[in-house]
């Protein structure tokens, strides 16, 4: 018999945390987060976004073990946003047990229609620059700490439940060229005498206060219109800061201003960390600090991932995109990058999908937004 139950205590938290790492072993394309990541996200005193969003934790028993969890997740701007009632799910694992799959699922439900839900949708995040989207193929490739890895049997379950797609987002993987193809130097040149722009590179300093929420107030407005975003607020991009600029690159985030000295394009770029990350297993202490500080700054692995890019929506479509490119090159040439793959985009997103084309992009790894609408009795 399969019980379902709330995580309420340290204990079930560190079960819900750990599960992964027991249903994935052995599994060398799966890459594990770090445990206090995990933590953090549930922690209303690190996550500012729970000052809204309401989360739930499950966890799925079979004869006394641990066979799935799942996350529940109202986020109401985004709700309120898109004129929906939804509830997310997220952090979603189950062992290959259709009565497991179904159970979580079902949890999920009951406790988003006792806040009003009519539909439930995911994987998604509690907010959108988290994990998002179901693996749909390409399993036997590595994933990498900033995406959701799952077996192929998992959308299998998703649609004998009843789920339909809602969105599919793909990933973009290019070899670094040597040189910076002849189109990107073209119309950087351009684009950069026609708007009077340049690329700067911000110190960490910069990037810790006004400048970096500079950048990702433009990313507010640039992922405005795609699905199911909702802006992060002040708090938020402050937790972003803290979270992710003391391990940045600064030589790998260029952002371009125009005479004005505005940020008009930005983008985040870091080293895989898919290798250490398994080499840790979700472990900071007593070593783990120092293998992602090695990564990171020393011994980096081949690929770079291409985090966020965006261009301020009056200058879309006007090759600033380019600027970027044409100083970001040269410089994971410099630092010994030989591949690099974005996050997941949108499958609709054609001028996202299309700035790639000069670097003769292989699309892989497919995800998927699930949806239905919720049963009642």
């Amino acid at each position: 018999m399969i019980q379902v139950k709330k995580v309420s205590n340290n204990e079930e938290m560190t079960a819900f945390v750990r599960f992964p790492f027991a249903l994935y072993q052995g599994c060398e394309q799966f890459v594990p987060e770090l445990n206090s990541a995990v933590y953090d996200t549930f922690n209303p005193k690190k996550n500012s976004a729970l000052r809204f969003v309401k989360v739930q934790a499950f966890l799925a028993w079979k004869g006394g073990e641990v066979v799935g969890r799942i996350a529940g997740i109202v986020n109401p701007v985004a709700n309120r946003k898109w004129n929906t009632k939804n509830v997310r799910f997220g952090f979603i694992d189950f062992v290959d047990d259709p009565e497991v799959s179904a159970a979580l699922i079902k949890a999920v439900e009951e406790w988003g229609a006792e806040l009003g839900m009519e539909c439930i949708q995911g994987p998604l995040g509690i907010t959108d620059f988290d994990k998002e989207g179901m693996l749909m193929e390409d399993f036997d490739r590595e994933g990498s700490m900033i995406e959701i890895y799952n077996y192929p049997y998992y959308p299998k379950h998703m649609e004998a439940l009843g789920f339909e797609k809602e969105a599919d987002w793909l990933q973009i993987r290019v070899n670094v060229p040597a040189e910076v193809p002849a189109k990107y130097a073209r119309v950087s040149a351009l684009s950069a005498e026609m708007f009077g722009l340049k690329v700067v590179k911000f110190g960490r300093s910069q990037l810790m206060g006004e400048k970096g929420r500079e950048a990702l107030r433009l990313m507010n407005k640039c992922y405005e219109p795609l699905f199911g975003f909702s802006a992060l607020t002040d708090d938020q991009i402050n937790d972003f800061l803290k979270q992710y600029v003391p391990i940045l690159d600064t030589d790998l985030v260029p952002c371009v201003v125009n005479e004005a000295g505005e940020i008009v394009a930005a983008a985040v770029t870091v080293p895989s960390l898919s290798k250490t990350m398994k080499k840790v297993q979700g472990h900071l202490l007593p070593l783990g600090w120092w293998h992602i500080v090695q990564a990171l700054k020393w011994k980096h692995e081949e690929t770079i991932q291409l985090l966020l890019i965006a261009v301020r929506p009056d200058l879309q479509g006007m090759g600033v995109n380019a600027l970027i490119f044409n100083d970001l090159i040269p410089v994971l040439n410099k630092k010994g990058f030989r591949f690099a793959e974005t996050g997941p985009q949108l499958e609709d997103n054609v001028k996202e999908l299309s700035q790639w084309k000069p670097m003769n992009p292989e699309v892989i790894k497919r995800r998927r937004c699930w949806t239905k609408k919720i049963e009642t009795r």
